[in-house]
């Protein structure tokens, strides 16, 4: 099989399509014909040598989307999901053909969805989901705040806000992209001037009830003076690739009243019912996924660039051009 393989940490010239062989099956464990894995920040931390846990050689991946070929508790053939786990840090991940996970990180669904549109979904869809039950506890009516709305995450999490019937307020450092954002049910997109809490304000004197932070530390403060009191920031994502704060003083950093949550999950956060409902939703044109950008396997160095250059609004996604077994 044709994999991704990243030896050791560095530039995009470290990761090399190499010929391997296709993965054996362990009891407990599922092997996937993979036709499509999404790019995900997580990944670019691996390969730039942030993440930690990660042991080289190594498969990267922490998503793909394909047909079972392999393993206990699901029938060949049958479109599944996997992601996270330990997925392209402990074990070779997606940038694969094939690849095998624990069947307990495997989530089962059925779509028409060309496989480009459903390698869009896993991880970023079980992010939105877990940052907006576990993390923000979002409830119908409330208002949310998105910092980095025109990430694949911020899609998405505009998508469920929508469903959920919130009203979204979304941001972008690019003016062109309001619209975008207006034509992806947010309803009040604002440009990020370094002064969002201003902005919001304006509209809702006491702040929004949620807040979701995407960009990372930079903006993390300003975030949270857009939050009212008693109003809830979760800091889930990290575009700005800066994680920590430093000489961190609660006191002095946060609002009076205003929480402060963090959200990273896994599979089982995500119900095959909400997965299943979610590509439902897009197939009868409900919801969209927002803008993406499509890359064979062979453009891999390319696809890892634009993803850490910020080059593309939206979802990266990499076919890995297996042909047999293609969505119905």
């Amino acid at each position: 099989m044709r994999a991704v393989v990243l030896r050791e940490p560095g530039p995009v010239e470290n990761l090399e399509l190499e010929e391997l062989p296709v993965p054996d099956v362990k009891p407990g464990w599922v092997r996937i014909a993979v036709k499509a894995f999404g790019l995900n920040r997580s990944e670019l931390h691996t390969r730039l040598g942030f993440a930690e846990g990660v042991t080289f050689p190594r498969v990267p991946g922490i998503e793909a989307v394909g047909i079972v070929d392999a393993g206990e508790g699901f029938e060949r053939g049958q479109q599944v999901a996997t992601m996270m786990g330990g997925m392209g840090r402990t074990f070779d991940g997606g940038y694969a053909e094939y690849t095998v996970v624990p069947k307990s990180q495997v989530i089962p669904f059925e779509s028409a969805l060309p496989w480009e549109v459903l390698g869009q979904v896993p991880e970023t869809l079980q992010t939105a989901y877990g940052s907006l039950t576990t993390g923000l506890d979002l409830r119908k009516g409330q208002t949310l705040l998105i910092r980095g709305g025109t990430s694949a995450l911020g899609f998405a999490t505009a998508a469920l806000a929508n469903d959920l019937g919130a009203t979204v307020f979304a941001t972008t450092r690019q003016e062109e992209r309001l619209e975008t954002l207006r034509d992806h049910g947010v309803d009040h997109p604002l440009l990020d001037d370094g002064d969002v809490a201003a902005q919001v304000r304006k509209i809702v004197p006491e702040g929004v009830d949620a807040a979701l932070e995407l960009v990372g530390t930079p903006t993390l403060p300003d975030t949270l003076n857009a939050t009212r009191v008693h109003g809830t920031v979760c800091f889930t994502g990290m575009l700005s690739n800066q994680w920590t704060i430093s000489n961190f003083y609660p006191i002095g950093y946060l609002p009076a009243g205003v929480r402060l949550t963090a959200y990273g999950g896994e599979a089982d956060d995500l119900p095959a019912s909400v997965l299943q409902r979610h590509l439902d939703r897009i197939a009868a044109g409900e919801t969209s996924l927002g803008p993406a950008k499509v890359y064979a396997m062979d453009e891999i160095r390319q696809a890892h660039d634009d993803l850490e250059h910020n080059r593309t609004a939206g979802k990266l996604v990499v076919l890995t051009g297996r042909a047999e077994g293609a969505a119905p």
